[in-house]
């Protein structure tokens, strides 16, 4: 067969991106080999409708253990009763769940896009806010903190069916326990979206959403470095408290609801060699490296969370419990937009994003989102956070220097050259 050497030469530049530069993206990871290895195995000509021992095809035998590894392992890392595996992305978790929990037309309560939450919680560019009802809560513009009371006072005004809390842009630990109190008092069910602290939560650094939550939906990227999909976990599975039975009129549990919400109700055929990398990502986050990789993380976050705050920039709710941080570029006279397409310039990758309040538009935004879960799986440690933040400001306090940005590269690209990734 011919080989097709164009999207060849595109993946080898891709890698040389990648090992050369900066990543702090936050929603980004490095995955290992035996995970890449996994992903791009012969599970991938297998198609497997349905669940392990229960599928519309023959020849899901080995596939069937594969997927059920990946289950149990989830289980183990999470301390949870139920797990589905096959869910594309975090968004098609989340779809997955409100399909199952959810009618048209039926009042969401999610964290502000603009403030730091999802599009999948109610933003009105996505099937969450076109399908159902959204109305939202955020931060306080004094703290850049959720006001946990704040939350019960929307809840008891809008009535909510579903209550959803997680972020992409939030910087500190959730009060899972006071979401909670504001969904019994309106009859809600809760959905902890966990994607972006999924490692941390499950290494025990940070509160555990479990204990509160009805229903976790996560990605299986990010702080867990594994591949890209998602997944939906409950500690314990409760029957469904809206009344849906099944044709022989019981009750059903919710385990069945969401299992059928995944398939046929959102999504085909699973994608199996994805399912056996997350198997392989889930035996790393099981062992005792894996924490010791996320309480690094944690310290890195905060030591680039200082370096900034002492070079003057401003962090929205002044630090960081996580792996990310979001920085206000106003005080600064600069945009997220410059600032994206002026890192990338010196090989520094991050995302520009709007910050609480922001008075720009999200194609141009106020702010940066910065995260330090890649650089960490490369090796740096805390003393290399501040020459991080060094080699940013140098390049935002240059943006119209072509020289010392050209320079600033150079240097970067030498000094992740001590900073492997890979062995090929």
């Amino acid at each position: 067969m011919q080989r097709d050497q164009q999207i060849f030469d595109l993946i080898q530049k891709e890698h040389e991106r990648q090992l050369h530069g900066i990543e702090l993206i936050a929603s980004e990871n490095f995955v290992s080999e035996q995970v890449m290895q996994a992903m791009g195995s012969v599970m991938t000509n297998k198609y497997a409708e349905g669940l392990p021992a229960k599928r519309y095809y023959g020849g899901c035998e080995i596939v069937d253990q594969s997927e059920q590894l990946a289950i149990d392992r989830a289980k183990q890392l999470f301390n949870a009763e139920w797990v589905n595996v096959q869910p594309h992305s975090g968004a098609q978790a989340n779809a997955a769940v409100m399909l199952g929990v959810l009618s048209p037309g039926d009042t969401i309560l999610g964290f502000d896009l603009s403030h730091g939450g999802h599009l999948t919680h109610g933003s009105p560019v996505n099937f969450s806010g076109k399908l159902y009802r959204p109305v939202f809560y955020g931060v306080e513009q004094e703290t850049g903190e959720i006001n946990w009371d704040n939350i019960l006072e929307v809840a008891k005004r809008e009535k909510p069916k579903l209550i959803i809390c997680g972020a992409s842009a939030y910087s500190r630990d959730w009060n899972y326990q006071k979401i909670r109190e504001a969904a019994d008092a309106v009859g809600a069910l809760v959905l902890a979206d966990i994607s972006h602290p999924a490692g941390l939560i499950a290494t025990g650094l940070l509160n555990d959403p479990f204990d509160y939550c009805h229903i976790v939906t996560t990605t299986t990227h990010k702080t867990l470095r594994g591949p890209r999909g998602g997944m939906i976990m409950m500690r314990k599975d409760f029957e469904n408290p809206f009344g849906l039975k099944t044709p022989k009129g019981e009750t059903r549990m919710m385990s069945s609801i969401l299992d059928s919400a995944v398939f046929p109700g959102t999504q085909g055929g699973p994608l199996e060699h994805v399912i056996a990398a997350k198997a392989v990502a889930f035996f790393e986050a099981l062992t005792p490296s894996f924490k010791e990789y996320q309480i690094q993380v944690q310290k890195n976050a905060q030591v680039l969370a200082q370096a900034f705050v002492n070079r003057g920039y401003q962090l929205i709710s002044g630090g960081t419990d996580n792996h990310l941080m979001l920085i206000d570029l106003r005080s600064k006279g600069l945009t997220g937009k410059l600032a994206e397409n002026t890192l990338i310039k010196a090989d520094i990758t991050i995302n520009k994003n709007m910050v609480p309040f922001d008075d720009k538009s999200p194609f141009v935004t106020s702010g940066i989102r910065i995260g330090s879960a890649a650089v960490t799986t490369r090796g740096l440690k805390e003393q290399d956070m501040d020459r991080v933040v060094d080699y940013i400001d140098r390049v935002l306090m240059n943006h119209d220097n072509d020289t010392i940005l050209s320079d600033t590269r150079k240097e970067i690209n030498s000094w992740m050259q001590q900073f492997p990734l890979f062995s090929y």
